[in-house]
């Protein structure tokens, strides 16, 4: 071979495919849940000792059945042909024959002046025919011809003899074993009723996973589960109790703090009361208006910071329609002399802390307004997720700034304000009610020009 040609083969030889990974195939075609993957746990060990047990046994049972049938017969056939040689009486050979057939379970006939037929039979079963074809070459050592195809019941053998041929037709029977499929049956019905009893106990099993998985995705989402209860197997109950003692721990921090944040509003209160108080007995002078827009600003601010710490998590969970709770943002926005389009597909109805998450809205609304002329809101529905879009054609955000804005009480000095003139909060309250319902809140360019907030909300 010359240089010449081994680059030209080189050169021919397919690439490899980029990225092709069989592994990473297999993990596709593989179920990702564990109840499918715990039934090809117990399928595939089951299914694959049946293939090799039906393959090595049943292979060698026939074979071995077989060859023994095959050489009983031939045996027999064997016999036969040396008696129809050495007997010339016609009434002995009737005799032979008759005895043949009560005896052997085998018609035999001599048919004079007879000769094999020139075209071999249709192929049939090969074992079968292996066998007999050896047995017969062995122990008759004379031309013959075999026919497995012809008769159901019976297997059509013919041997040349002295002046014609010698045909028996010994039943099927007794050269092949024809009763295996009773152990193929008997095997498939038991692997049937074995793998109905392990798909039950599997599915009893998992059952308590999927529900602990239900209850941690409904907790996740703000959802209160009441009935769940720790069930299954140890350590299934083992994680659904830990999970419990969490959720506890967690509601339990949350209502210690709304307990405290009350008591400060309460104290915090108090002397803001006084000072209205006095404040309104001072007049309305130009020092007194400035102080009273302080107190005001303080009570503002002292109502921001209160909602935000405590996350509206003693709201009740209900089924709401955000289209019309959109609607019902836009119209508030019109009477503030603001314009926002609203646009609603499919069913956008789901279980949410309905005023928390009309605040989340409200700020992402009123940021939009306050910064640019036209507001534009799209509520979408995928399969498993609700999807809702606020463009602005205002002058945006840095995209260096889109995850800082979300941080409590940040505030940016360039470009745009989110909340100007407030507390820094209203960014960081709309995410901490979306996240509060399982989902999020991330800020883009928008098509109009401005800032986009995207918020996702699984079903």
């Amino acid at each position: 071979m010359t240089v010449d040609s081994i680059e030209n083969d080189h050169r021919s030889a397919p690439l490899p495919r980029p990225g092709f990974s069989l592994s990473a195939q297999i993990k596709a075609l593989l179920p990702r849940g564990l109840y499918g993957r715990s039934l090809i746990i117990i399928v595939a060990p089951m299914v694959l000792l049946q293939l090799v047990v039906s393959y090595v046994f049943l292979e060698r049972h026939w074979q071995m059945v077989t060859e023994k049938l095959s050489a009983s017969v031939v045996a027999d056939i064997a016999l036969l042909t040396r008696q129809y040689e050495i007997l010339d009486d016609p009434k002995e050979l009737q005799l032979l024959t008759e005895a043949a057939w009560k005896e052997l379970d085998m018609s035999v006939a001599f048919r004079p002046k007879e000769g094999l037929p020139a075209e071999p039979a249709e192929p049939g079963n090969f074992l079968l025919e292996q066998s007999l074809r050896s047995e017969i070459e062995e122990r008759v050592a004379r031309p013959f011809w075999i026919d497995t195809v012809s008769y159901s019941d019976y297997v059509d053998i013919r041997i040349a003899v002295n002046g014609g041929v010698l045909r028996v037709l010994p039943l099927r029977s007794r050269v092949y074993a024809t009763n295996s499929h009773i152990f193929l049956v008997w095997m498939a019905g038991t692997s049937l009723v074995l793998l109905t009893v392990a798909v039950i106990f599997l599915r009893n099993q998992i059952r308590p996973i999927q529900r602990l998985a239900q209850a941690a995705e409904g907790f996740g989402k703000g959802r209160d589960v009441p009935d769940f209860r720790p069930q299954g197997a140890s350590e299934v109950r083992r994680a659904a109790a830990a999970f419990l003692n969490m959720r506890e721990r967690i509601q339990r921090q949350i209502d210690q703090r709304t307990a405290m944040l009350a008591g400060v509003s309460h104290d915090l209160r108090t002397p803001l009361t006084r000072f209205k108080l006095q404040l309104a007995m001072l007049g309305d002078g130009p020092e007194v208006q400035d102080l009273r827009a302080d107190v005001k600003e303080m009570e503002r601010m002292l109502e921001a910071y209160l909602a935000f710490a405590k996350g509206d998590q003693d709201e009740a969970v209900v089924d709401v329609d955000i289209a019309a709770l959109l609607e019902e943002i836009r119209f508030d926005a019109g009477r503030n002399g603001d314009a926002v389009d609203v646009t609603a597909e499919g069913d956008l109805t789901l279980p949410l802390r309905r005023h928390a998450f009309k605040r989340c809205l409200t700020n992402l609304i009123e940021n939009g307004c306050k910064y640019a002329d036209h507001v534009a809101v799209t509520a979408t529905r995928a399969p498993h997720l609700i999807t809702i879009f606020v463009d602005d054609d205002g002058e945006g955000v840095p995209e260096d700034q889109y995850e800082e804005v979300f941080r409590p009480f940040h505030r940016l000095d360039q470009a745009r304000n989110l909340d100007e003139g407030g507390t820094g909060l209203g960014l960081a309250i709309a995410r901490d009610v979306a996240r509060s319902h399982g989902g999020d809140i991330v800020l883009m360019k928008s098509p109009l020009g401005g800032l986009r907030a995207q918020i996702n909300l699984p079903v």
